[in-house]
């Protein structure tokens, strides 16, 4: 009954984790607004992949999250917002560091600013893991101390302090959710696990980047479940709340595992390119998410086997999602 005619927007809908939200939202019986980056060719992204009945159902608000008019518009009369909206891929951050932070911090702003104007119930404010950097002491709680070790991660890292400082200053109800690595479905090929998958259909070898930083990977429906419950539960406005497993592996056992799945065999060559600089790379990242089980009653449901499987189905259905100009990434 929560979701029944609740209007709620989701800012970044059409991207991964935001489409499989929209999807679960409109289920539920929410009446769903996706803000999506405006382009001339009005591609929805991963939202796209979606059933049809879920796409009659969703209103699409096409703009930038970076101006504040078209975010006060399209957020009044909302009742949650779930903000996901935000440049994410690291090794564009080292060339474009501004972006991230108009996009990340100043689009923040924007949201934040209109829950305040409007009165809006609940904010669920999305960070990372990776402002948490390398890890000092594991597992990682939300107490653990933040380290800028990209632009990226600096940029996501302000957002969450407005988000914090919002909530000081004006009681902005916000709730800051910061999941560890996420994988599924849909998932672009700028990640580890699809881009494993998808040289291992179509190269003779799978290139990587480093193979020895260690991720704490959770399947997108429990991330997706995470974000509902962060949005439902009463009394946890101004937390800071880890989604992870509280399990990690190195990218190369991730590999190795994906290609014993898939039941093939083929040779994992690291590239120069593909790695970050040394001070910027997150050797480890491993969840502490008691907070989450506590606060929120969550807790992951989809074991790393059937995850990594229902990608690679994916995988093998969508080749053409994982190609660019002919080339797998």
């Amino acid at each position: 009954m929560m979701w029944d005619n609740k209007k709620v927007v989701v800012t970044g809908g059409a991207g991964f984790i935001g489409s499989h939200l929209t999807e679960a939202l409109v289920r539920a019986g929410a009446q769903v607004t996706v803000l999506t980056h405006y382009n001339s060719n009005s591609s929805l992204g991963s939202l796209a992949l979606a059933e049809r009945s879920i796409l009659k159902s969703v209103r699409i608000a096409a703009g930038n999250i970076e101006d504040s008019d078209f975010v006060y518009r399209t957020l009044e009369g909302s009742e949650v917002v779930m903000h996901l909206a935000a440049l994410i891929a690291i090794p564009y951050s080292y060339e474009a560091p501004r972006s991230y932070i108009r996009t990340n911090i100043e689009g923040t702003l924007n949201v934040l600013e209109a829950a305040r104007r409007y009165g809006i119930g609940r904010v669920v404010h999305t960070s990372t893991s990776e402002t948490y950097g390398t890890a000092l002491r594991v597992p990682i709680d939300e107490s653990h101390p933040l380290q800028g070790q990209s632009p990226y991660s600096a940029s996501k890292i302000g957002a969450d302090m407005m988000a914090e400082a919002f909530f000081r200053s004006f009681r902005t109800p916000v709730v800051t959710l910061r999941p560890f690595n996420t994988f599924g479905p849909r998932q672009s090929a700028r990640a580890f696990i699809p881009t494993i998958i998808s040289q291992a259909l179509a190269r003779d070898e799978v290139r990587l980047g480093s193979l020895t930083p260690e991720r704490d990977m959770t399947f997108v429906s429990d991330t997706v479940a995470g974000f509902m419950a962060a949005a439902a539960t009463p009394n946890i406005e101004g937390r800071t709340i880890n989604l992870g497993t509280g399990a990690t592996h190195s990218v190369g056992w991730f590999a190795e595992r994906i290609l014993s799945l898939m039941k093939v065999s083929k040779p994992i060559v690291q590239e120069q390119q593909r790695q970050r600089p040394e001070a910027s790379e997150v050797m480890k990242l491993v969840s502490d998410n008691r907070l989450a089980r506590e606060a929120m009653d969550w807790a992951p449901a989809v074991s790393l086997d059937e995850g990594l499987l229902r990608t690679i189905e994916f995988v093998r259905k969508n080749p053409d999602f994982y190609r660019t100009d002919g080339y797998v990434v």
